[in-house]
């Protein structure tokens, strides 16, 4: 084809309606140019306290590896093993040939650990809360969701055939208020809200939500993403936290976090588990997850229960960061886990800071309109318990240098 013919292809193909808007799409393009894009960086390195990018060692304060069990040698050398044994794939789904013995011993251990009768692994967190909501929430049924809920909640509701509806954050009189308003005529009511949320690292009033459920005879399910390995006596997250495992039906958790790995699963009655696993279609129709991942999850959950001083250490790391911030005077919003905000309010400023942390040597993320709210955009850090009291003094010196440079602090 010559020169003008691809020019040509290329004419049509930008004035496809359903295309027009990735050609206006300018929001990266503006923050390349205006070299403060700090997305997608490479990293050459694990995921430990440092990491390196183009050369250069970087404090890491952006990564969800709170026990730092990513690069541990158990770890690894389970998933090693399970290459060895059963290769790098399973080559097709859960629900044809992609089930393994392995997926089985992890689903029995998963349930052990939260203390549900069974459980059922998805190849990514994201797979679970679509399957397990879409398929639980009919017509009929209302889905009630905190309105910071992850991305992947908000997604699985609306794949539903039931009905949406998103109640004040942490707010669990709002949440009674829509289920009075919403009447007896309700078929069924799913409350679904994250144990500990990602961006700001509140926790959940799981008593108040859980009591608030009772009054309306409403199903519980609890996305403890960031609770699993941080939160409870031995790791079990924000039900055990609360002493509340009883009243929680379902139990979500991923393996990119704590458990250094990655996929998720749900936890609950074993026959709300089977419907699940017979009904949810990102289980039915997506690939099984690799032996690899589901080998150095299953190593994780023993060291987690083996090692509680690993969730010790990251505490102590977490209070001295959290504190340092706050001496400094900077604004760390509603924080109560190892996920430490500090609100920086327009999104050029955040972008601003998260690039001069980075010239000072800190990996940290910036968040930005629609992940946060209009006008308070953050920099979100969050601690492992890896990182050495050298690691948290730099960081907070770069904060303190950049922080008055920004005048955001004294």
């Amino acid at each position: 084809m010559s020169g003008s013919g691809f020019a040509t292809k290329a004419r049509q193909v930008r004035s496809a309606p359903f295309l027009e808007k990735c050609y206006r799409y300018e929001r990266a393009d503006l923050a390349r140019e205006a070299g403060l894009y700090t997305f997608f960086r490479p990293i050459e390195s694990a995921q430990d306290p440092e990491v390196t990018i183009c050369g250069r060692r970087m404090v890491m304060l952006g990564s969800n590896n709170y026990l730092g069990l990513v690069n541990d040698s158990r770890v690894k050398e389970a998933a090693i093993q399970a290459i060895r044994k059963y290769g790098s794939g399973c080559a097709g789904s859960r629900w044809l040939n992609g089930t393994l013995d392995l997926h089985v011993r992890l689903e029995q251990r998963l349930a052990e650990f939260v203390r549900k009768e069974a459980a059922l692994v998805f190849s990514t967190g994201f797979q679970v809360n679509l399957g397990v909501i879409s398929s639980l929430v009919g017509k009929g049924d209302v889905a009630y969701l905190d309105k910071q809920d992850h991305a992947c909640i908000i997604d699985g509701a609306r794949l539903s055939f039931g009905r949406v509806r998103k109640f004040g954050h942490n707010d669990a009189d709002d949440l009674r208020r829509m289920m009075k308003l919403d009447g007896a005529e309700t078929k069924g009511r799913f409350i679904v809200i994250d144990g500990v949320y990602s961006m700001e690292g509140d926790i959940a009033p799981l008593p108040e939500v859980v009591a608030a459920a009772r009054q309306f005879d409403a199903t519980v399910m609890v996305d403890d993403a960031h609770g699993i390995g941080v939160l409870g006596r031995t790791g079990r997250g924000t039900a055990e936290h609360f002493g509340l495992e009883d009243e929680v039906d379902l139990i979500m958790g991923t393996f990119s976090k704590s458990m250094a790995s990655i996929g998720g699963f749900v936890a609950g009655d074993t026959k709300v588990i089977d419907f699940i696993r017979h009904n949810a279609r990102t289980m039915i129709f997506s690939a099984a997850q690799p032996p690899a991942s589901a080998a150095a999850a299953l190593a994780a959950v023993d060291i987690i229960e083996r090692e509680p001083e690993r969730r010790e250490r990251l505490w102590e790391n977490t209070r001295f960061f959290t504190e340092g911030l706050r001496s400094l005077g900077f604004d760390t919003g509603r924080s109560q886990s190892p996920v430490v905000p500090i609100v920086v309010g327009e999104d050029a400023t955040a972008l601003t800071m998260a690039k001069r942390m980075h010239d000072e040597g800190i990996f940290v993320n910036c968040v930005l309109t629609p992940g946060t709210a209009p006008g308070r955009a953050l920099i979100r850090t969050s601690l492992m318990a890896t990182h050495e009291r050298g690691h948290l003094a730099r960081a907070l010196d770069a904060f303190r240098t950049v922080g008055r440079e920004m005048g955001l602090i004294p």
